[in-house]
């Protein structure tokens, strides 16, 4: 299992409703809306990195008020 922070920037006023969307998706952990140089921070999980990726595109990426995302993935030493 391959774990990851996704860092979501988004429209103005949109956090909320970004981080109440992107929660419904099927591998997410958690979304939050925060504040700082990112609106929402997503913990999410998949079977490899090219699931993760493909969720990240297929899925979060699509979510109406997101601007921008950076994949973060968790490194297990």
């Amino acid at each position: 299992m391959v774990q990851a922070y996704i860092l979501i920037q988004t429209e103005v006023g949109k956090a909320t409703a970004v981080a109440e969307t992107v929660s419904k998706i099927p591998g997410v952990i958690t979304a939050e809306d925060v504040t700082g140089p990112y609106d929402v921070i997503v913990k999410a999980e998949a079977e490899t990195v090219d699931d993760l990726g493909r969720m990240v595109v297929a899925k979060v990426q699509k979510v109406e008020g997101i601007t921008r995302t950076l994949t973060c993935p968790v490194v297990h030493l």
